[in-house]
This record gives structure tokens, sequence and C-alpha cells, in this order.
């Protein structure tokens, strides 16, 4: 039995490696089913495809903005947009002793440590600063990004969230990890942006190629530029002095140039000397904290003062004056035609006008009794103005002017005057057309010559030489702490001594005074020196800043 029912016991496990390949089996093709399942549920699940940043239309709210395209980029983990932290203000210890006690309670070290960190932790974060105006995220003012490397990819972004900053007016790169290439991508970026961009820094970024001048570009709308901590040497001193005045092209719209904590020497100086030759825009340049000895020192102060004019620049000189003499006799004929016949015309009208006027009047007087005196005088002015008529048809307005014999005689008959009025608001109504076509380009034209090249201004000849009076449009120069001696401090001080004689002779007319500010301290001489101690008592009423001060601390004790 035992037997029996071990056998009928055995046939129903028999089976069981069967059923396990079986099941084997079916779990394979449901793990086959599962690899082939996400490829044909997606479509069915209907997941939307990624976007594409090129049809993302910015609202020009920057966090947002910065986000979402970093988003369609493909970035996971990407800077986040904060406000520019303020500076706090001074903490002033005037808690009690008590009150300190309190402070050592665990807990509360404990909780201010773990601040610290998470807030040590945020600021090595990457984030964008910016500055807002007046609290509103759509009114970014300034963008400040520091210590992490801005790719072109984060460029290319730049030029689709910029743009729509309408407010924007400065970019500051700290340690970004610029090279050329993203420096180009960069400069390509700012005619995008809006026209209130005007103040760019660049600092802490050494190129290879050191193209800084890139920025410096005719068609560049940069007013204020720093590019501190950048180990520009004389070689790239010479690209950014070319860039300021060459002899055939000049910057028109920098107003200030930081290069301070460089490697400029006394070659890059003197390219940047040259620069400042025919440049009548940059007000305010920095060399602090270069190596500038007295060589460079030299060249910088030569070009304050009244300097000699190379062979070359006399040569461009003669050809721009002749330039724009040509330029002034061809105006001249033609504005003169056009002057004539519509005078002429102007005179003929006016002048009939005035006879009929005359005539009328005559016949009134006739018939009512009039002393003789006066009818004798009207006679002889009508006469006048028939003369008038035959004479200015065929002369020029230069040409038929009255001498002053005429002029008081026409003022005893009161004829000439209504001549010279109507004829004014006439001719302009009249010929507005032709003079619109003719005024605005030689206006232009004028000013193209006059204002843009320096090298019409008045010089003077001495010794067969030709020296131009300096460049008195730098009002602020900074050399601290470069290699300066004596020698170098004599020219400055002869610059100064200049620049004062310059501006008293014209104190009476307006234009630029030359220097308000020299720092020259921290170089190699005693401070004590006298040339030193001269230049600081020349320049200090010259200094805006310190002659408020003053004045401010008058009115403190003489209110």
């Amino acid at each position: 039995m035992s037997s029996e029912q071990s056998a009928p016991g055995a046939s129903p496990r028999a089976p069981r490696p069967g059923t396990q390949k079986s099941s084997g089996a079916v779990t394979k093709k449901g793990e086959r089913a599962a690899k082939e399942k996400p490829a044909t549920v997606l479509p069915l699940l209907g997941e939307e495809e990624p976007k594409s940043p090129e049809e993302y239309q910015c609202s020009g709210v920057l966090e947002t903005d910065f986000a979402e395209l970093c988003t369609r980029w493909g970035y996971t983990d990407f800077p986040k947009v904060v406000n520019r932290p303020r500076p706090h203000p001074p903490f002033v210890p005037s808690a009690s002793l008590s009150e300190k006690a309190t402070l050592d309670d665990p807990r509360l070290s404990g909780s201010c440590s773990l601040n610290s960190l998470e807030s040590k932790y945020v600021f090595f974060r990457p984030t964008i600063q910016v500055e807002l105006e007046q609290e509103d995220s759509k009114s970014v003012k300034e963008i400040y990004i520091r210590g992490w490397k801005v790719e072109e990819r984060i460029l290319g972004i730049f030029s689709k969230c910029l743009p729509p900053l309408t407010q924007l007016q400065a970019i500051n790169f700290w340690k970004v990890g610029l090279t050329d290439k993203t420096l180009t991508t960069f400069i390509e970026l700012l005619p995008l942006c809006s026209s209130t961009l005007r103040k760019v820094s660049l600092e802490g970024n050494p190129l290879r190629e050191q193209s800084y001048h890139k920025l410096m570009a005719l068609d560049s709308t940069i007013a204020h530029l720093s590019l501190r901590n950048n180990n520009i040497d004389d070689r790239g001193a010479k690209l950014l002095g070319q860039a300021l005045s060459t002899l055939h092209s000049c910057n028109r719209t920098l107003v200030s140039l930081n290069l301070g904590f460089n490697h400029i020497g006394d070659e890059g100086a003197g390219y940047i000397a040259d620069g400042l030759r025919l440049n009548r825009s940059l007000l305010w340049l920095s060399l602090a904290h270069n190596r500038i000895q007295d060589k460079g020192a030299l060249k910088l102060a030569e070009v304050l003062r009244a300097f000699e004019l190379t062979h070359t620049e006399v040569v461009e000189r003669r050809r721009l004056l002749l330039e724009k003499g040509t330029q002034e006799r061809s105006r001249s004929p033609s504005s003169s035609r056009h002057g004539d016949s519509k005078m002429d015309r102007e005179k003929s009208q006016m002048v009939g006008i005035s006879n009929s006027a005359l005539v009328d009047k005559t016949d009134k007087t006739q018939t009512m009794k009039t002393p003789k005196g006066l009818g004798k005088k009207k006679e002889k002015s009508w006469e006048l103005a028939k003369k008038e008529e035959k004479s200015g048809s065929g002369q020029s307005p230069t040409q038929g002017t009255p001498k002053k014999e005429d002029a008081t005689k026409a003022g005893k008959g009161k004829v000439t005057i209504p001549e010279q009025k109507p004829s004014r608001v006439k001719g302009i109504k009249i010929g507005s057309r032709e003079k619109r076509s003719i005024l605005p380009e030689s206006e232009l034209v004028v000013e193209a010559t006059e204002v843009i090249n320096p090298l019409l201004e008045p010089v003077e000849h001495r010794d067969g030489k030709v020296f131009m009076p300096g460049n008195k449009v730098l009002l602020h120069l900074n050399l601290l702490r470069n290699c300066i001696t004596e020698v170098g401090l004599e020219g400055f001080l002869a610059t100064v001594q200049y620049q004062l004689q310059f501006s008293k002779a014209k104190s009476v007319s307006k234009g630029p005074v030359g220097l308000l500010w020299l720092s020259l301290a921290k170089n190699c001489f005693a401070p004590q020196c006298p040339a030193y101690a001269i230049i600081q008592e020349l320049m200090l009423p010259r200094d805006p800043i310190k002659a408020k001060l003053r004045e401010d601390e008058a009115i403190a004790f003489f209110p």
C-alpha cells in the first residue's frame, strides 16, 4: 500500500520540472515584453517631446527666461538668478554680559553653525546676481557673474534672454574663464542688448591673444570699460592704444578705461600715450598697479601738453585742410545760386507789393490836404523803391545790400522794412524743399571736419615745427603704485604747469581744461619730494571733490 500510494503520489510530482521550464519560458517572454513595452507605450501615453530653445519667447523676467532656456538646452543643474546682496551695516556691540551668556546655549550655537554652513554652501554655488530698478523683476539694471565658467552655450542663452531687458546698464564678469572665442561671442551679443548698456567689466579673465581691443571697436557703444587683473602686457597695450586712436580712426564713445593690476611697462605706456594723441572722448584712465617707469611716464606727460606733430601727422593735417577747403568751395557756389534765384523772386514780388501799396497811398493822400514836405518825402521814397527794384533784379543778396548811407535814407522813407521781414518768412515757405536738400548735408560735413579730426585744432609753429596744444580732454589719470622716480615727476610737473597757464588764458571761453585729478602716490620717490609737493599744491584747487569738501566745511563753520 505504501508502494502503491507512493507511485500515484510520485506521478503528480513528475511533471514539475516541465512546468518549471514552461514558467521559465513565460518569464523570459515577460521580460522581453517589458523591454519592448516603453518603446510602444510612450507614444500611446502622449508624452511631450523636448521643446527647442529657439521657439521660446522671452517674457523679460530674467529669472524665468534663464531657467526655461537652460531646461530646454538640457541643463539639469544651472545657476539661479538672485538679487545682489547689499553690504551689511557695521556691527555695534551694545549687548550686555547677560545677553552674551544666553548665546552660549548649545541649541542656539548648533542652529547657528548649521545656518552658517548652509550660507557658506549657498555662497559658493554659481549664481547670477542682479540689481533691480525699484524692485521690479523686469527692470534688471546690472548683472554680476563671479567665479564660475561661462561657456558658449550659456552665452547663447544670454543672447536670447538679455535683449528683452530694456533697462540693462552694466555687465560684470569676474573670473568666468573667458577665452578669445567666447569673448568674440560675447562681443557679438552686445549689439543685441538694450541701448542703455554702457558699462562692461571683464576682470580676472586673462586671454592668450589679448583681444580686449575688440570691445573698443569703432561701432562699439561701450562708455565704461574695466579690464583689471587680466595680465595685459605691452603687446595688449599696443592693441588698446591703437583702438583709442590712430591717424585715420578714433574711438568716440569710450569715456573711462581701467587697466589697473596688469603687466604694462614703459613700452605699453608709450602705446597708450600714442592713443591719447588724437583721442578726444576718454575722460578717465587708470594705469595703477602696473610696471611703468620714467620713460613711460614721460610719454604720458608729453601728450597732455603741447607736443610736436610727426611728419605723417603733418601730411595728414594738410590733406584734411585741403579737403575742407574744396568742400567749402564746392558748397558755396551752389548755395549762392539757389539763394540768388530765390531772393530775386522774393524781392520782385515784395517790391511789386510795396509799389502797389504806395500808389494806393499816394492817390489817397493827393485827395486829402497834407503838408508839402510830407508829399515830397513820399515821392522820394517811391522813386527810391523803383530804383531798388531795377537794380536788385540782377544782383545777389550780398551785392544788393545797402550801404550805411542808403540804409539811413531808406529808414527815413520807411520803405525797406516791409521788404526784409516778409522776405525771410516767405523764403522759408517757398524754398523749404530746396533748402532741406542742401543745408543738412553741408552742416553734417562741417561737423565731421571740425569736431571729429583733432588734427584740425589750432596749432603753433616754432622753429619750423608744428605743435598741437595737447590732450585737454582727459580729466582723471591714476598712476598709483608704479615704478616712477623723480625724473618722471618732472615731466608731470611741467604738464600741470602748462595746463594751468592754458586754462588761465582761456578762462572766459568754454572748453576742456585738462587734468582735475592726478594720482602719483606709492611710486619710487619720497613723499617729501619737492616736485611731488608742488604737483599736489597745484592740483589741490583743481580737484572738484576736495573743493566741494572745503565748501561744506566752510558752510559748517560759518553758517
